[in-house]
Protein backbone atom coordinates (compact mmCIF):
# COMPACT_ATOMS: atom_id res chain seq x y z
CA UNK A 1 0.00 0.00 0.00
CA UNK A 2 0.97 3.62 -0.80
CA UNK A 3 2.31 5.62 2.23
CA UNK A 4 0.99 9.16 2.87
CA UNK A 5 3.15 11.69 4.18
CA UNK A 6 1.40 13.42 7.32
CA UNK A 7 0.61 16.70 6.82
CA UNK A 8 1.85 18.30 9.52
CA UNK A 9 4.66 19.75 11.32
CA UNK A 10 5.25 18.81 14.97
CA UNK A 11 6.36 20.86 17.28
CA UNK A 12 9.62 19.73 18.55
CA UNK A 13 11.80 21.15 21.78
CA UNK A 14 15.16 21.28 19.26
CA UNK A 15 15.67 24.97 18.57
CA UNK A 16 17.65 23.59 15.80
CA UNK A 17 14.71 22.19 14.23
CA UNK A 18 12.71 24.73 15.00
CA UNK A 19 9.75 23.09 16.91
CA UNK A 20 9.10 22.10 19.89
CA UNK A 21 6.95 18.85 21.53
CA UNK A 22 6.00 16.79 24.52
CA UNK A 23 5.24 13.22 24.11
CA UNK A 24 3.34 10.48 26.67
CA UNK A 25 4.94 7.33 26.44
CA UNK A 26 2.85 4.29 26.57
CA UNK A 27 1.70 0.90 27.82
CA UNK A 28 1.69 -2.40 25.81
CA UNK A 29 -1.53 -5.16 25.66
CA UNK A 30 -3.20 -7.15 23.16
CA UNK A 31 -6.89 -5.77 23.77
CA UNK A 32 -7.03 -3.32 20.78
CA UNK A 33 -4.06 -4.71 18.28
CA UNK A 34 -5.44 -5.82 14.76
CA UNK A 35 -3.29 -5.79 11.86
CA UNK A 36 -2.03 -2.59 10.24
CA UNK A 37 -0.58 -0.18 7.67
CA UNK A 38 3.15 1.13 7.65
CA UNK A 39 4.28 4.54 9.12
CA UNK A 40 3.85 7.75 7.79
CA UNK A 41 7.09 10.20 8.46
CA UNK A 42 7.20 13.54 9.95
CA UNK A 43 9.34 15.75 12.26
CA UNK A 44 8.86 14.49 15.92
CA UNK A 45 10.29 15.25 19.16
CA UNK A 46 7.08 13.12 21.16
CA UNK A 47 5.78 13.80 25.13
CA UNK A 48 6.94 10.82 26.19
CA UNK A 49 7.78 10.27 29.60
CA UNK A 50 5.24 13.12 31.21
CA UNK A 51 3.82 10.38 33.03
CA UNK A 52 7.14 9.47 34.26
CA UNK A 53 7.72 12.89 35.66
CA UNK A 54 6.31 11.75 38.93
CA UNK A 55 3.17 14.56 38.95
CA UNK A 56 0.57 11.42 39.86
CA UNK A 57 -1.80 14.28 39.99
CA UNK A 58 -1.15 15.78 36.84
CA UNK A 59 -1.47 12.14 35.49
CA UNK A 60 -4.93 11.30 36.30
CA UNK A 61 -6.29 14.02 33.58
CA UNK A 62 -4.23 16.14 31.31
CA UNK A 63 -6.49 18.81 29.47
CA UNK A 64 -5.23 20.56 26.08
CA UNK A 65 -4.86 23.88 28.09
CA UNK A 66 -2.04 21.79 30.21
CA UNK A 67 -0.69 20.42 27.07
CA UNK A 68 -0.10 23.82 25.26
CA UNK A 69 1.10 25.65 28.66
CA UNK A 70 4.00 23.23 28.90
CA UNK A 71 4.42 23.32 25.17
CA UNK A 72 5.20 26.70 25.50
CA UNK A 73 8.18 26.75 27.68
CA UNK A 74 10.18 25.45 25.02
CA UNK A 75 12.52 27.88 22.35
CA UNK A 76 10.18 28.66 19.17
CA UNK A 77 13.20 30.88 18.13
CA UNK A 78 13.19 29.03 14.35
CA UNK A 79 9.70 28.33 13.70
CA UNK A 80 7.56 29.97 10.98
CA UNK A 81 4.37 30.33 10.05
CA UNK A 82 3.19 31.25 6.79
CA UNK A 83 0.94 34.58 6.45
CA UNK A 84 -0.65 33.99 3.35
CA UNK A 85 -4.45 34.53 2.39
CA UNK A 86 -3.90 31.11 0.61
CA UNK A 87 -0.59 29.45 -0.09
CA UNK A 88 3.07 30.78 -0.33
CA UNK A 89 5.02 29.43 -3.23
CA UNK A 90 8.35 27.66 -1.76
CA UNK A 91 11.20 28.28 -4.28
CA UNK A 92 14.68 25.83 -5.20
CA UNK A 93 16.63 29.05 -4.78
CA UNK A 94 16.89 32.75 -3.02
CA UNK A 95 14.74 34.64 -5.91
CA UNK A 96 11.64 35.46 -8.00
CA UNK A 97 12.48 33.48 -10.79
CA UNK A 98 13.61 30.03 -9.09
CA UNK A 99 11.25 27.22 -9.40
CA UNK A 100 8.24 26.98 -7.43
CA UNK A 101 9.21 23.21 -5.67
CA UNK A 102 6.13 23.19 -3.38
CA UNK A 103 3.40 25.76 -1.39
CA UNK A 104 3.39 26.37 2.52
CA UNK A 105 -0.36 26.31 3.34
CA UNK A 106 -2.03 29.43 5.40
CA UNK A 107 -0.90 29.10 8.98
CA UNK A 108 1.45 26.03 8.29
CA UNK A 109 4.44 25.70 10.10
CA UNK A 110 8.62 25.42 8.62
CA UNK A 111 11.97 25.34 10.40
CA UNK A 112 13.51 28.50 9.67
CA UNK A 113 17.09 27.22 8.28
CA UNK A 114 19.05 30.57 7.42
CA UNK A 115 18.14 33.94 6.46
CA UNK A 116 20.35 36.11 3.75
CA UNK A 117 20.96 39.63 3.60
CA UNK A 118 18.09 39.88 0.91
CA UNK A 119 15.63 38.60 2.90
CA UNK A 120 15.07 35.09 1.77
CA UNK A 121 14.51 32.54 4.11
CA UNK A 122 15.72 28.85 3.55
CA UNK A 123 13.04 26.89 5.30
CA UNK A 124 12.18 23.00 6.01
CA UNK A 125 8.39 21.66 6.14
CA UNK A 126 6.97 17.98 5.18
CA UNK A 127 9.02 16.86 2.33
CA UNK A 128 9.96 20.53 1.18
CA UNK A 129 13.54 22.54 1.65
CA UNK A 130 13.28 25.45 -0.09
CA UNK A 131 13.41 29.27 -0.29
CA UNK A 132 10.79 31.77 0.53
CA UNK A 133 10.66 35.52 1.82
CA UNK A 134 10.71 35.98 5.48
CA UNK A 135 8.49 38.70 5.53
CA UNK A 136 5.84 36.39 4.15
CA UNK A 137 6.55 34.47 7.76
CA UNK A 138 4.82 34.98 11.49
CA UNK A 139 8.26 34.38 14.08
CA UNK A 140 9.24 34.99 17.15
CA UNK A 141 6.59 35.28 20.00
CA UNK A 142 3.93 35.90 17.12
CA UNK A 143 4.84 32.42 16.40
CA UNK A 144 4.33 30.97 19.39
CA UNK A 145 1.49 32.52 20.22
CA UNK A 146 -0.35 31.62 16.61
CA UNK A 147 1.12 27.98 16.97
CA UNK A 148 -1.02 27.51 20.01
CA UNK A 149 -4.03 29.04 18.75
CA UNK A 150 -3.90 27.37 14.70
CA UNK A 151 -1.80 24.05 16.00
CA UNK A 152 -3.82 20.82 16.97
CA UNK A 153 -2.63 18.10 19.45
CA UNK A 154 -1.98 15.12 17.93
CA UNK A 155 -2.45 11.39 18.94
CA UNK A 156 -0.45 9.21 16.52
CA UNK A 157 -0.85 5.72 16.50
CA UNK A 158 1.92 3.16 17.54
CA UNK A 159 0.52 -0.27 17.21
CA UNK A 160 -0.36 -2.12 13.93
CA UNK A 161 -4.17 -1.03 13.73
CA UNK A 162 -6.22 0.81 16.42
CA UNK A 163 -9.91 0.37 17.02
CA UNK A 164 -11.51 4.04 17.72
CA UNK A 165 -14.48 3.01 20.31
CA UNK A 166 -17.86 5.05 21.16
CA UNK A 167 -17.16 5.34 24.56
CA UNK A 168 -14.16 4.51 27.44
CA UNK A 169 -14.57 0.95 27.42
CA UNK A 170 -13.12 -2.62 25.43
CA UNK A 171 -17.01 -3.58 25.62
CA UNK A 172 -17.84 -0.14 23.72
CA UNK A 173 -18.93 -0.37 19.45
CA UNK A 174 -15.76 -0.38 17.65
CA UNK A 175 -16.62 3.31 15.54
CA UNK A 176 -13.65 2.49 12.88
CA UNK A 177 -10.48 1.49 13.10
CA UNK A 178 -6.95 3.37 11.88
CA UNK A 179 -3.42 1.81 10.99
CA UNK A 180 -0.38 2.87 12.59
CA UNK A 181 1.29 6.23 12.46
CA UNK A 182 -2.18 7.82 11.56
CA UNK A 183 -2.58 11.08 13.20
CA UNK A 184 -6.18 11.93 15.02
CA UNK A 185 -7.25 15.33 16.59
CA UNK A 186 -7.68 14.84 20.21
CA UNK A 187 -10.33 16.70 22.04
CA UNK A 188 -9.37 15.27 25.88
CA UNK A 189 -6.71 13.18 27.39
CA UNK A 190 -7.43 11.48 30.43
CA UNK A 191 -5.44 8.49 31.72
CA UNK A 192 -6.93 5.26 30.17
CA UNK A 193 -8.47 7.04 27.03
CA UNK A 194 -8.32 9.73 24.64
CA UNK A 195 -11.33 11.16 23.13
CA UNK A 196 -10.23 11.78 19.41
CA UNK A 197 -12.06 13.79 16.88
CA UNK A 198 -12.23 11.90 13.21
CA UNK A 199 -13.86 14.05 10.78
CA UNK A 200 -16.98 14.67 12.18
CA UNK A 201 -16.87 12.00 14.40
CA UNK A 202 -15.73 11.80 18.13
CA UNK A 203 -14.33 8.29 19.36
CA UNK A 204 -12.76 7.13 22.35
CA UNK A 205 -8.81 5.09 21.51
CA UNK A 206 -6.95 3.43 24.63
CA UNK A 207 -3.94 5.74 25.82
CA UNK A 208 -1.43 2.92 25.93
CA UNK A 209 -1.41 2.92 21.79
CA UNK A 210 -0.80 6.78 20.62
CA UNK A 211 1.68 9.08 21.14
CA UNK A 212 0.68 12.67 21.62
CA UNK A 213 2.14 15.85 20.49
CA UNK A 214 1.54 19.47 19.26
CA UNK A 215 1.38 19.79 15.57
CA UNK A 216 1.31 22.44 12.92
CA UNK A 217 0.49 22.16 8.98
CA UNK A 218 3.44 21.18 6.91
CA UNK A 219 4.21 22.32 2.98
CA UNK A 220 3.04 19.66 0.04
CA UNK A 221 5.63 18.97 -2.73
CA UNK A 222 4.78 20.11 -6.52
CA UNK A 223 4.80 16.86 -7.22
CA UNK A 224 2.07 16.16 -4.73
CA UNK A 225 0.36 18.64 -5.70
CA UNK A 226 0.13 17.59 -9.53
CA UNK A 227 0.03 13.80 -8.63
CA UNK A 228 -2.85 12.37 -10.77
CA UNK A 229 -3.90 10.90 -14.23
CA UNK A 230 -4.93 12.79 -17.26
CA UNK A 231 -7.90 14.14 -18.41
CA UNK A 232 -10.85 14.88 -16.34
CA UNK A 233 -9.71 13.52 -13.38
CA UNK A 234 -6.49 14.70 -13.24
CA UNK A 235 -8.37 18.35 -13.80
CA UNK A 236 -10.27 17.34 -10.69
CA UNK A 237 -7.62 16.43 -8.76
CA UNK A 238 -5.58 19.47 -9.24
CA UNK A 239 -8.59 21.47 -9.00
CA UNK A 240 -9.62 20.30 -5.59
CA UNK A 241 -5.92 20.89 -4.22
CA UNK A 242 -6.06 24.79 -4.54
CA UNK A 243 -8.17 24.61 -1.70
CA UNK A 244 -5.90 22.94 0.75
CA UNK A 245 -5.94 24.90 4.10
CA UNK A 246 -9.90 25.96 3.33
CA UNK A 247 -11.94 26.04 5.61
CA UNK A 248 -14.54 23.69 6.76
CA UNK A 249 -17.69 24.84 8.02
CA UNK A 250 -20.82 22.29 8.55
CA UNK A 251 -23.37 22.93 5.83
CA UNK A 252 -21.57 25.53 4.36
CA UNK A 253 -21.34 25.54 0.39
CA UNK A 254 -18.08 27.48 -0.52
CA UNK A 255 -14.93 26.15 -1.42
CA UNK A 256 -13.30 29.55 -1.05
CA UNK A 257 -14.84 30.52 2.83
CA UNK A 258 -15.94 27.28 4.04
CA UNK A 259 -17.72 24.35 3.27
CA UNK A 260 -18.45 20.50 4.87
CA UNK A 261 -16.97 17.08 3.60
CA UNK A 262 -20.29 16.56 1.07
CA UNK A 263 -20.27 20.09 0.25
CA UNK A 264 -16.55 19.73 -0.97
CA UNK A 265 -17.17 16.77 -3.26
CA UNK A 266 -20.62 18.21 -4.23
CA UNK A 267 -18.42 21.65 -5.41
CA UNK A 268 -15.69 20.12 -7.00
CA UNK A 269 -17.98 17.64 -9.19
CA UNK A 270 -20.16 20.97 -10.07
CA UNK A 271 -17.40 22.92 -11.80
CA UNK A 272 -16.73 19.67 -13.97
CA UNK A 273 -20.61 19.51 -14.97
CA UNK A 274 -21.40 16.59 -12.59
CA UNK A 275 -24.56 17.24 -10.37
CA UNK A 276 -23.90 15.23 -6.76
CA UNK A 277 -26.67 15.27 -4.28
CA UNK A 278 -26.35 17.44 -1.04
CA UNK A 279 -25.30 14.55 1.62
CA UNK A 280 -22.98 11.74 2.05
CA UNK A 281 -25.14 9.71 2.20
CA UNK A 282 -26.77 10.31 -1.17
CA UNK A 283 -23.78 10.70 -2.98
CA UNK A 284 -22.69 6.93 -1.82
CA UNK A 285 -25.99 6.05 -3.40
CA UNK A 286 -25.78 8.08 -6.66
CA UNK A 287 -22.58 6.59 -8.16
CA UNK A 288 -21.53 3.05 -9.06
CA UNK A 289 -20.62 0.89 -6.45
CA UNK A 290 -16.85 -0.33 -6.94
CA UNK A 291 -14.45 -2.12 -5.23
CA UNK A 292 -11.60 -0.31 -3.03
CA UNK A 293 -9.00 -2.04 -4.93
CA UNK A 294 -10.46 -0.51 -8.28
CA UNK A 295 -10.51 3.26 -7.13
CA UNK A 296 -8.86 5.75 -9.26
CA UNK A 297 -8.18 9.63 -9.24
CA UNK A 298 -11.81 11.35 -9.27
CA UNK A 299 -13.58 8.49 -7.10
CA UNK A 300 -15.39 8.95 -3.86
CA UNK A 301 -14.49 6.88 -0.61
CA UNK A 302 -17.13 7.05 2.11
CA UNK A 303 -16.49 6.25 5.65
CA UNK A 304 -18.92 6.01 8.65
CA UNK A 305 -19.56 3.71 11.58
CA UNK A 306 -20.78 0.02 10.60
CA UNK A 307 -22.82 0.95 7.28
CA UNK A 308 -24.17 3.82 8.36
CA UNK A 309 -22.16 6.53 6.12
CA UNK A 310 -21.17 10.16 7.79
CA UNK A 311 -18.16 11.14 5.71
CA UNK A 312 -16.93 11.60 2.14
CA UNK A 313 -13.58 12.00 0.33
CA UNK A 314 -12.27 12.23 -3.38
CA UNK A 315 -9.26 9.80 -3.81
CA UNK A 316 -6.90 11.69 -5.61
CA UNK A 317 -4.16 8.85 -6.37
CA UNK A 318 -0.99 7.33 -4.69
CA UNK A 319 -3.48 5.93 -2.20
CA UNK A 320 -4.50 9.21 -0.69
CA UNK A 321 -7.70 10.97 -0.49
CA UNK A 322 -8.88 15.38 -0.26
CA UNK A 323 -11.75 16.41 1.65
CA UNK A 324 -13.12 18.70 4.18
CA UNK A 325 -12.38 16.98 7.61
CA UNK A 326 -13.39 19.19 10.73
CA UNK A 327 -13.15 22.86 11.41
CA UNK A 328 -9.76 22.56 12.89
CA UNK A 329 -8.05 20.78 9.92
CA UNK A 330 -10.08 22.34 7.30
CA UNK A 331 -9.43 20.55 3.48
CA UNK A 332 -6.51 18.09 3.95
CA UNK A 333 -4.97 15.29 2.45
CA UNK A 334 -5.43 11.86 4.12
CA UNK A 335 -3.96 8.50 3.99
CA UNK A 336 -7.24 6.14 1.91
CA UNK A 337 -7.08 3.97 4.94
CA UNK A 338 -6.68 6.76 7.62
CA UNK A 339 -9.74 5.12 8.77
CA UNK A 340 -11.76 1.70 7.64
CA UNK A 341 -13.42 2.80 4.01
CA UNK A 342 -17.28 1.54 4.14
CA UNK A 343 -17.90 2.54 0.58
CA UNK A 344 -16.18 3.71 -2.81
CA UNK A 345 -18.08 5.11 -5.73
CA UNK A 346 -17.47 5.65 -9.13
CA UNK A 347 -19.52 8.84 -10.85
CA UNK A 348 -16.81 9.09 -14.03
CA UNK A 349 -17.46 6.98 -16.83
CA UNK A 350 -14.21 6.86 -19.00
Amino acid sequence: MNQVNAKFLKISCLCIAGTALIAINSKTSSAETVYGEQPIAGITVTLDNYYNSGNTAAASEITIATLESSVAAYDYSNLGIADVENHLNIRSGPGEDEKIIGKLPKNAGCTILDVDKDGWAKIKSGKVTGYVMKSYLITGDKAVKLAKKVGSLIATVNTETLNVRTDESLLSEVLTSVPIDEELEVEEVSTDWIKVNIDSDEGYVARQYIDLSYALQKAVTVEELQAGVSGVRADMVAFAKQFLGNPYVWGGDSLTNGVDCSGFTRGIYSHFGYYLPRVSRGQATAGFSINSSEVRPGDLVFYGSGSYISHVAMYIGNGQVIHASNPRTGIKISNMYYRSPIKVVRFIND
